[in-house]
């Protein structure tokens, strides 16, 4: 089931596409990249070797088509437990663009518009949040802090207190004038889907965006769940594996868990626009501007931050990204949308570079 977007949002995200002439362009006549299969499990092996990391999943998609699919070393080391396509791991921030996409849907929808202030959906904001639009959350921009004061990972607080209880902090900097990375942010824009769409966010997600791309394994879960096929975290401390204990309560922020199947069903289903149109998609990859009209650094130099994607152009390669971080799990999930490229890592170890990785296997696939 598809949702087209009525016409003037439509001919608004047309317009935020031109902004990057091709960046989402459809690439079926491209020929898929060779994979060297020998050189790609020495880079694999080095990696995990280098990072001490138990288990690493790595997927590559071209065209929306899973070209390689594949787990490598232990997803439980306790259990001697194989990674395997059906691990599932926490992805952390990955959350971020994927209810990035459930906001755009609404979007499109004509349920919201990305410029309304936050106000109009949330009563009782305060004075400093007035300029706030869901676009500055979405691209960081808005000024809040990073994390809620009452934030407790082993406290099961409703998101609307966690995010009330920010209204009282200033703001770290006037909305619009730069970027800082906010977790509140997001836990606001779920408590918004949630008003919204009459669903709670879970639920939202569950059954109008992952059940559209078929995602069975991809949901909320707290580490006390019972959960088929989950990997552990670690670290390596010392010379040795050590398990990294979870928070209890999981924020929209970094929510959800996945397997890589579920990833390489997400990233086929946003490629062929099955859950957002091509303009919605194109909109998010667009970096946010400023007050004045610049694009800010998002933490590197050449680097910007769209509606819930990172994008940068990396070898005269368009490049949208976003990484996950959450107790000892890192991931990546990288969209080259000229080429039709993807690369999908999940990993359980605390010191792992999914986004170093990830662009080392790329490069191995460009032949460069």
């Amino acid at each position: 089931m598809k949702f087209s977007p009525r016409p003037l949002a439509a001919a608004a995200l047309a317009l935020l596409f031109f902004v990057l002439p091709g960046a989402h362009a459809r690439t079926e006549t491209a020929s898929p990249p060779v994979i060297d299969a020998a050189a790609l499990e020495q880079l694999v092996a080095a990696e995990m070797r280098e990072k001490s990391i138990p288990g690493l999943a790595l997927a590559i998609v071209h065209n929306g088509k899973p070209l390689l699919v594949r787990g490598f070393g232990k997803a439980n080391l306790e259990h001697d437990l194989p990674v395997t396509p059906d691990s599932v791991f926490m992805v952390g921030s990955i959350s971020k663009p994927m209810l990035a996409v459930g906001v755009m849907l609404l979007a499109e929808q004509g349920k919201l518009k990305l410029d309304d202030p936050v106000s109009k959906h949330i009563p009782g904001t305060p004075e400093s949040w007035r300029g706030i639009t869901l676009r500055h959350l979405l691209n960081h921009t808005s000024g809040i802090r990073r994390e809620s004061p009452a934030f407790d990972g082993d406290k099961a607080l409703p998101d609307i207190d966690l995010i009330t209880a920010t209204f009282a902090s200033p703001l770290d900097f006037p909305t619009g004038t730069k970027n800082q990375y906010c977790n509140v942010c997001y836990f606001t824009l779920a408590e918004i889907i949630s008003r919204v769409s009459g669903q709670p966010w879970p639920q939202f997600m569950a059954s109008r965006v992952f059940a559209l791309a078929g995602m069975p394994a991809t949901r909320t879960a707290s580490p006390t769940a019972l959960v088929s096929r989950r990997a552990a975290s670690y670290a390596w401390r010392d010379g040795v594996h050590t398990n990294v204990r979870e928070f209890v309560v999981l924020r929209p922020s970094g929510a959800f868990i996945s397997s890589l199947n579920d990833m390489v069903k997400w990233e086929s289903a946003l490629y062929e626009n099955r859950i957002l149109s091509a303009a919605g998609l194109a909109a998010m990859a667009v970096p946010g501007k400023l007050n004045d009209g610049s694009v800010a650094p998002f933490r590197e130099p050449g680097t910007g931050y769209g509606l819930g994607w990172v994008t940068e152009t990396i070898d005269g390669q368009f490049r949208v990204s976003h990484g996950g971080t959450l107790a000892g799990f890192r991931s990546e999930h990288a969209r080259y949308p000229q080429s039709g490229l993807a690369v999908i890592v999940l990993t359980n170890a605390a010191a792992a570079r999914p986004d170093q990785f990830e662009r080392k296997v790329a490069k191995l696939l460009s032949g460069k």
